[in-house]
């Protein structure tokens, strides 16, 4: 949308300059000689370019004051160099006229111009600066989006090591006791570590392999508590390949198993997604310290 605003800006300075410098002169004041006018134009239109493309990226900077006031003397010098040439070599060359009289020095000429060099290299210099900071700004917003990126990318593929330690002793001990329940654990584990290593990478997930996230972890949850019966989950999914964003209804089960008050106590998770719209519905206990 910047860019857009800034094209206006040109074609709404270039047209009410053209306005005020051919057109109104032409038809209301009726001057004669409207070459020089046009050349004023052609002079300020290579001026104001060459100070927009050129000299302000190069030269302007707000800490080093030398460096800006010289990029405005070439300015200013470039405007009045080809003004002269244009005004005071060319025209009379070949139309025999001259828009100052016969004898006038250059020095003259160049202090006379100073002041019709500035209103161009003025806005040519603040266009520029209104470039230079909008893509500055779009390259903080950027920034920040590619660091916020980053950082959920980071909490979605984070999983709490004590979380693995846990898991692993306890599978360990169902190992030791010959379960049969250590196998279907590992695999388990396996499921979980998978989901968090490359789906999570992705932007959007099927709605089934986010569910099965959630039945891993409760499965393995599971392994620690005295109750297990008391989770109780129900699931109704008829869309399973519906498309959402990762990690949308995980924290809500891991926070109930990492706040929630599990001793002699359960909780109760529905999900369903009648009509293609997700219903999640969790009930727990909240921890009493």
């Amino acid at each position: 949308m910047k860019q857009r605003q800034l094209i206006f800006l040109h074609i709404f300075y270039w047209a009410m300059f053209l306005v005020g410098t051919i057109i109104v002169p032409y038809f209301v004041y009726d001057i004669q000689h409207i070459e020089f006018k046009f050349t004023y134009l052609l002079t300020s239109l290579i001026c104001f370019y060459f100070n927009f493309f050129i000299i302000v990226p190069q030269f302007f900077d707000i800490k080093k004051l030398y460096k800006t006031i010289i990029g405005f003397s070439i300015s200013v010098t470039c405007f009045v160099v080809i003004r002269y040439f244009t005004d005071e070599v060319l025209l009379p060359y070949f139309g025999g006229i001259s828009n100052y009289p016969e004898g006038t020095n250059f020095g003259y000429y160049f202090f006379d111009n100073i002041y019709n060099s500035v209103t161009s290299i003025f806005i040519s210099t603040v266009f520029c600066l209104f470039k230079i900071y909008s893509s500055l700004d779009a390259e903080r917003l950027q920034l920040m989006e590619e660091k916020k990126n980053a950082e959920l990318k980071a909490l979605k593929t984070q999983i709490n090591p004590h979380f693995i330690f846990n898991t692993l002793n306890n599978i360990y001990s169902l190992v030791y006791q010959k379960s049969e329940k250590a196998l279907p654990a590992i695999e388990e584990l396996g499921q979980l570590l998978r989901y968090s290593t490359k789906d999570l990478e992705k932007d959007c997930i099927s709605l089934d392999k986010e569910i099965g996230y959630i039945d891993s972890l409760i499965e393995l949850e599971k392994l620690r508590l005295r109750n297990p019966e008391l989770i109780l989950v129900e699931k109704n999914i008829q869309y399973p390949h519906l498309n959402i964003s990762p990690m949308l209804l995980v924290p809500f089960v891991e926070n109930t198993f990492k706040h929630g008050d599990l001793r002699g106590k359960g909780f109760e998770l529905k999900i369903s997604d009648q009509n293609k719209v997700l219903h999640f519905y969790l009930l727990n206990f909240k921890k009493i310290k």
